[in-house]
């Protein structure tokens, strides 16, 4: 008979006593703590160009972008994440179970760029999570392979709304922070493959 694996299971205040001082990144769900792997230099360049770009066009509004060291609080659900980009319109709230107020759980805006790794968790468990915060209007998936980006967009019932662009010339527009990012400055650098070319009909 298979001896079961007892799986450790922490407290949200055990989670960021440890977490704090880690040399890596982890995220907390249900009282299980999951090391999150490192990203690619695409990853990167992609994830520094959404925040560069969001925060330029969010001058003179309340609304500030952070990059992914900012992790964030599910209340409803106890997920513990770090979002790659994310947007809070006015003051920060923290989370009253991280008594060193490094978690916030209001965010109007998020971003997740999505790879082979974590393509499925962000898109399942994640956005699941993502849709049961409170203030979020709206989180944007973006692809590393080709020029794509969806937009979920909370509607006045509660149901969520999917947009996406497709091509490295579009424009997604952004209503919750009343800009537009232009998916030129989102992929500045990163290059694209050309597109494969038709073959000839053959002369008859």
């Amino acid at each position: 008979m298979a001896i079961p694996k007892i799986v450790k299971r922490y407290t949200p205040e055990e989670y960021y006593a440890l977490e704090r001082p880690a040399d890596y990144k982890s995220d907390y769900y249900q009282g299980e703590i999951f090391a999150m792997a490192g990203g690619t230099a695409r990853h990167s360049l992609i994830t520094s160009n959404i925040a560069g770009e969001v925060r330029q066009r969010l001058k003179g509004k309340p609304c500030r972008a952070y990059e992914s060291n900012l992790r964030m609080a599910v209340l409803a659900t106890g997920l513990r994440t770090y979002p790659d980009v994310a947007v809070y319109c006015g003051p920060l709230i923290f989370d009253k179970a991280d008594n060193a107020g490094e978690t916030a759980v209001n965010p109007t805006v998020l971003f997740e760029v999505l790879s082979k790794s974590t393509e499925a968790y962000d898109r399942g468990l994640k956005s699941e999570n993502y849709r049961r915060v409170e203030s979020l209007r709206a989180y944007v998936l973006v692809s590393q392979d080709a020029p794509h980006a969806e937009i979920y967009e909370r509607q006045a019932g509660g149901s969520w709304l999917l947009r996406e662009v497709n091509t490295v010339e579009a424009v997604l527009s952004i209503p919750a922070l009343e800009i537009d990012l232009p998916l030129a400055e989102v992929y500045d650098g990163i290059p694209f493959p050309p597109p494969a070319e038709t073959p000839a009909e053959p002369l008859s």
